[in-house]
């Protein structure tokens, strides 16, 4: 079963992804144009340093005002909504959010943000490469040994997380394994196991993890 089928699975089982994202520029309002056509995942909230900015963002990638107009995250989790506001630190720590995307584009927040996403246990995928680069083997270590997964995105960083493209070959590397040596892979299947998640490889270009119920 790919990717896109298990979302379907957890969508109708009422199950989704509950997503925070932190930054919704650029490479942000990437991902935002997926979200309405992806399956299982629900955004949660938005955190942004200019709401405002994220806004006109969703308006431009063609999200309507009342799908982004949840007065808070607890009324984002009860309606389906997204809530958008400027405080990542309640958005990284709430219960109710699996996983955070870094976005920010600064690598000294994005290390920051992806700290206290661990603290917290939440997995991470970050987007913020140049974070990765300064200090990737530590994150890796740190989000170990919280007991989550933390990702990089590579290349067109927006869409990981678009059927097909969380784990689309040669996008992700398992930095649990990086940590200790150099092995290339979309996750590998020791460090996606357990309660955090599982691995399916598709022939095609499809694979991925996702949280087990």
């Amino acid at each position: 079963m790919n990717l896109y089928a298990k979302l379907r699975e957890r969508e109708a089982q009422g199950k989704p992804l509950r997503v925070g994202l932190i930054g919704a520029g650029k490479f942000g309002a990437m991902y935002l144009a997926q979200v309405p056509k992806t399956p299982g995942v629900h955004l949660v909230g938005i955190a942004d340093l200019s709401p405002a900015n994220a806004r006109v963002n969703l308006e431009r990638v063609g999200w309507s005002a009342e799908r982004y107009s949840a007065p808070s995250l607890d009324a984002a989790l009860k309606s389906g909504a997204t809530h958008v506001g400027e405080d990542w630190q309640a958005l990284v720590a709430h219960p109710g959010i699996d996983i955070i995307v870094e976005a920010t584009g600064n690598p000294v927040a994005a290390v920051d943000h992806a700290l206290t996403a661990f603290r917290n246990r939440k997995h991470v995928i970050m987007v913020t490469v140049e974070a990765d680069a300064f200090c990737g083997p530590l994150l890796a270590r740190r989000a170990q040994e919280a007991g989550v997964i933390y990702s990089l995105a590579y290349g067109d960083q927006g869409p990981y997380l678009r059927p097909g493209g969380l784990g689309r070959r040669g996008r992700l590397q398992c930095h649990s394994c990086r940590a200790r040596a150099q092995v290339v892979a979309p996750l590998c299947a020791i460090h996606a196991g357990d309660r955090l998640g599982s691995l399916r490889i598709d022939p095609g270009a499809s694979t991925g993890w996702w949280p087990q119920s």
